[in-house]
């Protein structure tokens, strides 16, 4: 997990994963202000996905890099017993 390609991953995943939230965000905003219910409805829920996703995938890679670096304090505590 100590390559560049895995840091490279965590990084790219987090930042398309914020890009996709203020995109839904966005979607979110602009739904309260369409005057048809049924295109208020599609947009709604569609920006709730696209929301909820874009949480999973900043949560992803802060949770693998929490571990990484909690595996490396782990062992470093490891030699001190």
């Amino acid at each position: 997990m100590n390559s560049i390609l895995w840091w490279m991953k965590q990084i790219f995943i987090g930042t398309f994963s914020i890009f996709f939230l203020m995109i839904g965000i966005d979607t979110l905003i602009a739904s309260y202000h369409s005057t048809n219910p049924h295109i208020f409805i599609m947009l709604f829920f569609s920006s709730n996905l696209m929301i909820l996703i874009s949480i999973v995938g900043i949560l992803y890679p802060a949770i693998k890099i929490y571990g990484y670096f909690k595996t490396a304090d782990d062992e470093g505590n490891n030699h001190e017993v």
